[in-house]
């Protein structure tokens, strides 16, 4: 059935969430898993895009600006592997055959890449329910991998919470 599943993962709770649900999907149908970290400036704890907003521009030279930006990132792609590494760790634990790859990309382009690459037969990515004006500004990887993937998708939303 579900043989090879790619779990596309970021560094939100939703990540946590995508990974767990990937996880015990993994564990019921006895599948591999492929653990997926796209670096992207769209990512919400990722340093973004190069500017100045942040910076005076007095004493700061161009230079200085590009070491710090480049820190940040070098920052960020560290934490995300760890992140990854971990989570193998704990499939592993759990008795699930993983591996996990960080790939620089747009996210929705570079998981159905990765996907066909990897022959794999479900790609497991969360939904963080944006609509409107705010997918089209920031999009939505979770859309276009719906409408691109070279295999099925399972779109992981956050549980709701019930008031009374």
């Amino acid at each position: 059935m579900f043989e090879k599943m790619l779990v596309a993962i970021d560094t939100s709770g939703m990540g946590d969430h995508v990974f767990e649900q990937a996880l015990e999907l993994a564990k019921a149908v006895k599948g591999n898993l492929l653990l997926l970290h796209v670096l992207s400036p769209e990512e919400d704890t990722s340093p973004g895009m190069p500017g100045f907003s942040e910076v005076d521009y007095y004493p700061w030279r161009l230079d200085d600006v590009n070491i710090a930006y480049r820190k940040q990132w070098d920052e960020f792609e560290s934490e995300c592997l760890e992140i990854l590494r971990s989570r193998t760790g704990e499939a592993t634990v759990a008795g699930v055959s993983a591996e996990f790859t960080q790939v620089p990309g747009s996210p929705g382009e570079t998981i159905c890449k990765v996907a066909k690459n990897w022959q794999a037969d479900l790609i497991i990515i969360g939904h963080r329910g944006l609509s409107g004006l705010s997918e089209l500004i920031l999009g939505s990887a979770s859309n276009y991998v719906l409408h691109h993937a070279p295999c099925s998708v399972l779109t992981v939303q956050l549980p709701t919470v019930q008031t009374s």
